[in-house]
């Protein structure tokens, strides 16, 4: 089926203008007469790819504009930078016009030159220096010399060669010996000028060479850093110019919430909310980006954008102000065990109890049965165990689990006449699934058919392996009537504490958990708790569950009252605004406006839950239809306590088959009232009362209004009337039995009534109201009901074997003489 949106509910979605949307349908050449014209899905498409590119342009444009300065910038430095790299002259030029400048600061005499490895007077030969010798030798030297070298030496030589004819003209004219040996000692004079001057000039040479050198090696390096930097700065420009905010954030792992909204998203992850919103329409979700949608939507969308996505845990006002911390190894202290009674009905568990506590509950139970959780403290050596006593019938499974789950050792009470049983296997399973350890208590040793060792044979099966057999589990044969091995079976369980090590910081505010709660007429709710850690106090405000109150007063297992009450004690609480649910978590607040926050939260989150619950989506609706046959059987609860409501609900809603559903609309605690009854008319339910009466008014209103009201005071009576309710309402199952034969001996015809077929009962009776079938030769040519039955004119209601009659058929007249008539019913089979 094509999806199809109207513009105005188009332009919604994506928060734009109706205008606006169908002037882009206009630049798409998309027909449309108004905000009401509807869109396929290809028109749907084409307008987000045109938006979501005309939202890309419009920010790759405002990136470029506010990157443009940057850019701009980064290019003016290069450009300034190459254009002084220009205008500078090259570094020999440089060096020369500064040598040429120091030259012409500090000038040098020009003496005469000077050659190395020349002798002053004589040759290797003993040969008088003379004029041509000395420039043979000067040319010699001169030829590995550099060029500017060779030129300052032929300037200086020039000048030496003058001055040398100038004295050779005046040694040809006739003079005295003295003028000549003073040319002489003058030219020798000129020579080591020349050795002075050279030497000097050497050492300039040298040292301007050096600088040369080393202002060559700085100018190089400086390029190639100026080329590493240029490169450097290249890309950044590229990466301003390239690189935007989303890819960025791809990098880092994004946490989303539970809940978030469209727009919130798309700025999270960096893409415009129109793209997230075609996303959602892909996905069948239809949201704007004003709403939210939640994390399982949100991660699928950003994983196919490439993003790595967690979930973000926030705390809510509810846990922030609940939170609990954990105790420091040196603040806790040894506490007293708590012990769950387990096992099969009518193995001893309460009888066992009534040894430990010398007490006598049993008699003051209905039926005999433990119907209520019960908590006690014996002490023994001066030290304290704490009992818990769930009932040991099946119906009470979820009574017996809550009581596991708040216990350190589970005793498992086992008939040494019986056996394991059913519920011994399950109770069992529950202490497992808890983590508790058991200790197996075999009961009934003092029968003369108690048979131990058929036990521990049997719950070896299970695990439990005796110590005796290598086992790690304790059997204690104990006699609850007989008080045989009772102190022996209370010492193992302190034994098998001290192994546990259990602590508990009594210094800190209290923490427990709801074992029973009910409605006092006199008192108001009340609720018994075991307190599992710190030290609860009258005068507390408590939170439990959905209800707060302050503690007015605490009674014990003695009925006693106290002022506190410390880890693993059990205590009847008053003063709570409202009955709490068993297996409630109590919670010591601060003040009374911490506790009224955190039960006014949890009534609001309750009431939202409750609400979700009666809306129903297509695929339920869908599966309903399908199913058609399904019938429901819908039941109100009301007891007298919390556990007996829980249990009750558990096992009502248990019987439940592929048939008939049961359905438990509402359970609580406290008399039946009107409003009960009128919720049971209008849901067409039932009304169960377990111990307890409904009010004048609500007596009236059911007669009136005809609702099913019943009072029961045992489980059993209850789970029985049940099922017999549903195979009420099950379609009831026929079964054919045939009553009589006939066989017919003649036709008659008539014109008002039609064939007329004259029997003879062989067998049974034929009655008025049976089915009939006529066979033919052993096959069946017609099936129906008799018409009419006749004996003589009369109508009959039955003919007997051995009498004759008249039959016709509904809608039949081929009969012909020697069919049988087969006469049966569909009689009802019972469930």
């Amino acid at each position: 089926m094509t999806n199809k949106l109207r513009i105005y509910e188009f332009a919604k979605l994506l928060d734009m203008q109706n205008k606006d949307l169908m002037e882009v349908l206009n630049k798409l050449n998309i027909e449309h007469k108004n905000h009401m014209s509807a869109l396929e899905e290809n028109d749907i498409n084409l307008v987000l790819e045109y938006i979501l590119q005309e939202k890309d342009k419009q920010q790759a444009e405002r990136r470029r504009i506010s990157k443009e300065p940057q850019v701009q910038e980064k290019k003016q430095k290069l450009e300034d930078r190459k254009t002084k790299r220009f205008d500078e002259k090259p570094c020999r030029e440089r060096k020369v016009e500064e040598k040429e400048q120091g030259k012409q600061q500090k000038p040098v005499k020009q003496p005469i030159a000077k050659v190395e490895g020349v002798k002053r007077e004589t040759d290797e030969g003993g040969r008088k220096i003379t004029n041509v010798v000395l420039q043979q030798e000067v040319e010699k030297k001169q030829i590995s010399k550099p060029k500017y070298e060779v030129a300052k030496e032929q300037k200086i030589e020039k000048k030496f060669q003058d001055k040398v004819q100038a004295k050779q003209k005046q040694e040809k004219a006739p003079k005295h010996r003295k003028q000549a040996f003073a040319v002489e000692e003058e030219h020798h004079e000129m020579i080591l000028d020349r050795e002075e001057l050279e030497k000097v000039d050497r050492e300039v040479e040298n040292t301007l060479l050096e600088e040369e050198y080393l202002q060559e090696k700085h100018i190089r390096r400086g390029r190639k850093e100026k080329l590493k930097k240029k490169s450097k700065e290249q890309k950044e420009v590229l990466k301003l110019q390239t690189k935007t905010p989303q890819e960025e954030k791809k990098e880092e792992v994004i946490k989303i919430p539970e809940k978030i909204v469209v727009g919130e998203f798309a700025n999270l992850i960096g893409k415009p909310a129109a793209e997230i919103i075609k996303k959602l329409i892909m996905l069948g979700v239809m949201a704007n980006i004003n709403q939210e949608i939640d994390f399982d939507v949100a991660s699928l969308i950003a994983e196919d954008y490439g993003f790595k996505v967690e979930k973000e845990i926030i705390k809510t006002e509810e846990e922030i102000l609940l939170e609990d911390q954990e105790d420091p190894p040196e603040s806790l202290v040894p506490r007293p065990p708590v012990v769950v009674v387990m096992g099969h009905v009518d193995h001893g568990k309460t009888s066992l109890l009534d040894a430990i506590r010398k007490t006598n509950v049993t008699e003051k139970e209905a039926g005999g049965i433990t119907q209520h959780i019960g908590a006690s403290v014996v002490e023994i050596n001066g030290r304290k165990i704490t009992f818990l006593d769930t009932p040991g019938h099946e119906a009470f499974t979820a009574m017996r689990a809550r009581g596991a789950q708040v216990t350190d050792i589970a005793v498992l009470v086992v008939a040494a006449d019986d056996g394991v049983m059913p519920q011994t296997i399950e109770a069992i399973n529950h202490a497992k699934a808890a983590n508790v350890t058991i200790i197996v208590a075999i009961n009934k040793i003092d029968k003369p058919e108690a048979n131990p060792e058929r036990v521990k044979q049997q719950l070896s099966e299970y695990g439990l392996i005796p110590e005796e057999w290598g086992g790690d589990t304790v059997f204690v044969d104990v006699s609850a009537k007989k008080k045989i091995g009772i102190d022996h079976l209370l010492e193992m369980i302190l034994l098998v504490a001290d192994l546990m090590e259990l602590k508990a910081n009594p210094n800190r505010p209290a923490r427990g958990r709801v074992i029973e709660a009910k409605l006092d007429k006199g008192r108001g709710p009340v609720a018994t708790v075991l307190i599992q850690k710190g030290t609860l106090k009258v005068g507390d405000y408590i939170v439990v569950g959905n209800t707060w109150g302050r503690v007015r007063a605490m009674i014990d297992d003695k009925g006693q009252r106290i002022k506190e009450a410390g880890p693993s004690m059990p205590v009847e609480i008053l003063g709570l605004e409202d009955v709490p649910v068993a297996g409630d978590e109590l919670v010591c607040v601060k003040d009374e406006k911490t506790a009224k926050t955190v039960a006014q939260i949890r009534q609001e989150k309750l009431k939202e839950e409750k609400m979700q619950s009666t809306k129903i989506s297509l695929d339920e609706l869908f599966e309903r239809i399908q199913k058609g046959q399904l019938k429901e059987l819908r039941v109100i609860i009301k007891a007298d306590v919390q556990g007996s409501v829980e249990a009750l609900k558990s096992a009502v809603e248990r019987l439940s088959n592929d048939k008939v559903t049961v359905k438990v609309i509402h359970a609580a605690v406290g008399a039946i009232t009107e409003s009960d009854v009128t919720l049971a008319s209008a849901s067409d339910a039932i009304i169960i009362g377990f111990n307890v009466r409904p009010e004048v008014g609500a007596i009236s209103l059911a007669e009136k209004e005809k609702v099913d009201v019943r009072m029961y005071r045992i489980i059993y009576d209850v789970i029985n009337d049940i099922e017999a309710a549903m195979k009420g309402l099950l379609e009831p199952v026929y079964k054919e039995v045939v009553i009589g034969h006939a066989e017919i001996r003649q036709i008659f015809k008539s014109s008002t009534v039609g064939t007329i077929a004259g029997c003879y009962v062989l067998d049974g009776k034929i009655t008025r109201t049976a089915n009939a079938r006529i066979i033919r030769d052993g096959v069946v040519v017609y099936e129906g009901k008799l018409a009419s039955l006749k004996r003589f004119k009369d109508d009959v209601r039955e003919v007997a074997a051995g009498y004759e009659c008249g039959m016709t058929f509904e809608k039949f007249n081929d009969i012909k003489e020697g069919d049988i008539v087969e006469a049966y019913e569909m009689q009802k089979v019972e469930n």
